[in-house]
């Protein structure tokens, strides 16, 4: 592929058999840090079919109209259960990752991986995301009540104001992560690991930690008021200004 001045220029893709006709527009500004902006940037010769002028990704290309209209619009499209991890696992390959204030409300999510992705603010009231992979993901103020996130991986996560009240955290790994001023009202966090993490005026009340690991963990001004804490590891865990009225120990 040469390179083209006109970035509105067309581009033909076959997709695994399935052809598509989009813009370089569209393949490179909404996510100018994706495989597709990189591989249409002009910077890269590609291969494309010597007389209808396609080129070819080995890849499935049923989903890849989600992919484009997600890239147009910043649409994620309404999905059955399982279709959604079939399509993220296509956003994964193709290295979308900022999915910001998009909802996911009431999906499941089961064993989705959202590593490193940017979900600030986005939405997953009552999702069931047991076992999803949330490693290091940016997760600023996400609204996550009465979700399943049992088994869920977040350690290293950036849960900054994020709403987990009434979540189901059992089993989970919070390791390293930030939850400052999180709300974890009520949420189950039992056999959960937050070895390491902040959760600097975070606001516990009611929560569940049998057997939660907070070691190590920054508890400064949280709020911790009526929680049983008899069967929680605190070692090394600072408790500097935090509201322990009431908790149980």
């Amino acid at each position: 592929m040469t390179n083209d001045s006109d970035s509105s220029s067309l581009i033909r893709l076959n997709i695994g058999g399935t052809k598509f006709c989009t813009t370089i527009d569209t393949l490179t500004q909404r996510e100018p840090d994706s495989m597709l902006a990189a591989m249409f940037s002009g910077r890269h010769t590609l291969c494309q079919d010597p007389e209808k002028g396609y080129v070819f990704l080995d890849r499935d290309g049923k989903h890849f109209r989600h992919i484009l209209n997600w890239l147009r619009d910043g649409v994620v499209p309404t999905l059955k259960d399982s279709k959604y991890t079939e399509v993220l696992r296509e956003a994964e390959y193709y290295q979308l990752l900022d999915l910001s204030f998009v909802d996911f409300s009431y999906a499941c999510l089961r064993n989705v991986f959202f590593s490193r992705a940017n979900l600030h603010c986005a939405k997953f009231k009552d999702v069931d995301a047991e076992g999803a992979n949330f490693h290091n993901a940016t997760l600023r103020e996400c609204e996550f009540t009465g979700a399943n996130l049992r088994g869920a991986l977040l350690a290293g996560a950036n849960l900054q104001s994020a709403n987990l009240q009434d979540a189901c955290l059992i089993n989970s790994s919070f390791c390293q992560a930030d939850l400052r001023s999180a709300h974890l009202q009520n949420a189950d966090l039992t056999n959960a690991n937050l070895e390491g993490a902040i959760l600097e005026g975070a606001n516990l009340k009611g929560a569940k930690l049998s057997n939660t690991n907070l070691k190590d963990a920054n508890l400064q001004r949280a709020y911790l008021r009526q929680v049983n804490l008899r069967d929680t590891h605190l070692e090394g865990a600072k408790l500097d200004g935090a509201n322990l009225l009431g908790a149980m120990r």
